[in-house]
């Protein structure tokens, strides 16, 4: 694990008035306990802070914290717990952890992954991450930044497991058969046509509707038969000139 010096302040006043007061004043309010001492409350800088998480091996670094106003003022710690704000997303609490470089300690390490799967990169598969990190028991010194595992011949339909993983000096306390990643087949979606239905066609002989206009011809042959009705009217001598 990677070392970072960081310094912090024993914190006199608890509660949630003095830990608004240290947020105020730029001050991130924190607890240390561990190895059989009692919890202390500190606050530390949050410009000093930030650069200790954002650090390449992100949250697995060994802190020399130096306290002031303790006449132990100096001793190992890692960060065990951040306290985040659910609205701004800045850090409002810290738990620090005292450790001993003689004893081991358990921590969750990142998984790396490496390569690019042959099921993604010539058979269009998609690869799915099922497990981010594990839990790791070692010596302080031994912790690693990350473990990698290496997915280059995975094929569609395979997976990787946690007996897969390889890191030196520590051990890995996860179930050996939870998957770390696999590739999943593509989903393949179907276009689906729908058939506009057939326009409804009135019945031979049947008349149209009423304000529907007649259908072609109809109207042309109503029309001359009318006249020719009319014709034969005026060609027939009417009963008075019969008398």
């Amino acid at each position: 694990m990677a070392t970072v010096s960081l310094k912090a302040v024993k914190r006199e006043g608890v509660g949630k008035e003095s830990a608004k007061k240290a947020r105020f004043a730029g001050l991130i309010p924190a607890v240390l306990y561990g190895e059989g001492d009692e919890p202390v409350a500190l606050v530390v800088n949050s410009r000093e802070f930030y650069p200790v998480i954002h650090t390449k091996a992100g949250g697995n670094v060994i802190i020399d914290l130096a306290i002031e106003g303790r006449a132990d003022n100096a001793c190992k710690a890692i960060v065990r717990e951040i306290q985040y704000h659910p609205v701004r997303r800045d850090i409002i609490h810290i738990d620090f952890q005292r450790i001993s470089m003689t004893k081991e300690i358990i921590v969750r390490v990142p998984i790396a992954v490496l390569g690019e799967a042959v099921g993604v990169k010539s058979h269009g598969g998609i690869l799915e991450h099922l497990l981010r990190d594990v839990e790791v028991q070692s010596l302080p010194a031994n912790i690693p930044e990350q473990v990698t595992i290496d997915v280059t011949d995975l094929d569609i339909g395979h997976s990787l497991q946690v007996k897969h993983l390889t890191a030196e000096g520590v051990k890995i306390l996860n179930d050996p058969e939870a998957s770390i990643v696999t590739i999943v087949a593509p989903t393949i979606v179907e276009e689906v046509k729908v058939e506009a239905p057939a326009e409804a066609v009135a019945a031979e002989g049947e008349a149209p509707a009423e304000g529907a206009a007649p259908a072609e011809g109809e109207g042309e042959k109503a029309e001359k038969g009318e006249k020719k009705e009319e014709k034969e009217a005026k060609g027939k001598p009417g009963r008075d000139r019969e008398k």
